[in-house]
C-alpha cells in the first residue's frame, strides 16, 4: 500500500465516553441542524490551525478543510468536511446531512477538480474523481462505519450522494 502524503493525525480518542452519543445525536434531524449551524464556527478554527483542531475534535473525528474553486464566482470556497483516509487517498462524501440537494463544494469539484486540503496543520493540493459503482457503495460502507450517521443520511434523501477519492498532487 502507498504511503499517504496526508498526514493521520485527530485530536480526542475513538474510545471516549463522549464519542457514541455524540455521533447517535448527530444522526438525529436536530443533530444534523446543529452541526450544520456550528459549520462557520468549525470552518474557522480549522482555518487557523490549517486542519489541526476541530469542533469534532474531542470524539477523534477525521475532519479536513477542503477549498474548491467556486463554479460560478471563481472565488474561493472552503468546507469542513469529515473525509475516511484510505492508503494515498482521503474520500469525501456530499451528504449534506441528507438534505435533497447536492452541497455546493460538490458542483465546483465537478467544474474544477483541482482543490487544496488542510489537514494535520498541512495545506496540500488535491485533484478529485468522482467514484462510481462498486466502489462508492463499498467506501459509502466504510464512512458509516467509522461513523455512523451516514446510513441515516442516505435514508433522508432520494439523490445520489456524490463521492469523491482525493489524491496529492
Amino acid at each position: 500500500m502507498a504511503e499517504s502524503p496526508f498526514p493521520d493525525v485527530r485530536w480526542g480518542s475513538e474510545t471516549s465516553i463522549m464519542r457514541k452519543p455524540a455521533i447517535a445525536f448527530a444522526a438525529t434531524k436536530p443533530g444534523s441542524w446543529v452541526i450544520r449551524n456550528l459549520a462557520g464556527v468549525d470552518r474557522r478554527l480549522l482555518e487557523r490551525t490549517n486542519g489541526r483542531f476541530t469542533i469534532l475534535g474531542p470524539i477523534a473525528a477525521p475532519v479536513v478543510l477542503l477549498t474548491t474553486t467556486g463554479r460560478k464566482s471563481g472565488e474561493p470556497r472552503t468546507s469542513p468536511l469529515l473525509y475516511y483516509r484510505e492508503g494515498a487517498q482521503l474520500f469525501v462524501v456530499g451528504s449534506n446531512f441528507g438534505q435533497q440537494h447536492h452541497p455546493a463544494w460538490t458542483s465546483n469539484l465537478l467544474a474544477d477538480p483541482h482543490a487544496t486540503v488542510a489537514i494535520g496543520g498541512k495545506k496540500i493540493s488535491v485533484t478529485a474523481a468522482l467514484v462510481e459503482g462498486p466502489e462508492k457503495a463499498r467506501i459509502y460502507d466504510a464512512f458509516n462505519s467509522m461513523i455512523r450517521v451516514y446510513g441515516e443520511y442516505k435514508n433522508r434523501t432520494d439523490r445520489e450522494m456524490r463521492l469523491f477519492a482525493l489524491s496529492a498532487e
